[in-house]
């Protein structure tokens, strides 16, 4: 049987005349992280787009369990076993934490909206089922203390756990992350590598977007660096800090341009 749970073979993608992502390849095997990264317009956040099924590639597959998701409407991946967090906070304020968190079991409930409504057995059991699992993951996270206070009310790096837990609480087989750690501090983006490691020893695979390198060097199994729509480097952090390749896409260094035989003039 495959290890590899997510496989992205030669994605493609125009707007327009402009092609954002071009031939693009990797995978992500079960239990372990994967950084997408690369400078600026690199091409990250639409290969993320495609693969979360916001967009569909111009060409290329998507396989996720071998099963390929080019007709698979975008509003069926969590029940496939796969969501997403945005690089924007994607919360309700005038909820409480808990009732943000429980969102996210949507996708695992049977019920229909009328048996919701009456709160007839079934729908009954499954909302006693989220909120015991929304704790579950919101003690994981840290946030317990806090699960009857009003989302609006949180610091951003409160709310960006929140995020994590409602993603989690549905026990996805793959998590996309786009830059959790965006807007978190030294300490907090400390907390969230931990967390990202957490969830990789409780079986679920990560695929992140992220700009910051600490967070991607301390939590990565696997590094994957787009430039310019495509794919320049795959390793592991100790090759991808050596990479020529990355050097020239980070820091444009003259030398390294010149073995790519890219004008520096």
């Amino acid at each position: 049987m495959t290890n590899v749970l997510l496989d992205v073979k030669a994605i493609s993608k125009n707007f327009g005349g402009v092609q954002a992502v071009s031939l693009v390849d990797f995978d992500v095997r079960k239990g372990e992280i994967v950084a997408l990264i690369g400078p600026n317009g690199a091409g990250k956040s639409t290969v993320l787009n495609m693969i979360s099924g916001v967009v569909p590639p111009t060409q290329g597959e998507i396989y996720f369990e071998e099963r390929l998701m080019a007709n698979v409407p975008g509003s069926q991946y969590a029940g496939l076993g796969i969501t997403r967090t945005f690089q924007n906070l994607q919360t309700f304020d005038d909820m409480t934490v808990l009732e943000n968190v429980m969102v996210g079991c949507h996708s695992r409930t049977q019920s229909g909206l009328l048996a919701c409504g009456l709160k007839l057995g079934q729908a009954r059991r499954e909302e006693v089922d989220m909120h015991h699992r929304a704790l579950q993951w919101l003690e994981i996270v840290g946030l317990s203390s806090v699960a009857n206070t009003l989302a609006g009310n949180l610091p951003y790096g409160m709310l960006r756990l929140m995020e994590i837990a409602r993603a989690m609480v549905s026990e996805p087989k793959l998590l996309l992350l786009d830059e959790p750690a965006a807007g978190l501090n030294h300490t907090e983006t400390a907390d969230m590598t931990n967390m990202l490691k957490r969830i990789r020893a409780n079986g679920t695979a990560i695929l992140l977007v992220e700009h910051d390198m600490d967070m991607v060097m301390n939590a990565a199994d696997r590094i994957v660096v787009l430039d310019q729509g495509e794919k320049i480097a795959e390793g592991t952090p100790a090759q991808i800090q050596e990479s020529p390749e990355v050097i020239a896409a980070y820091l444009g260094t003259e030398e390294v341009m010149q073995t790519r035989g890219e004008s520096v003039g």
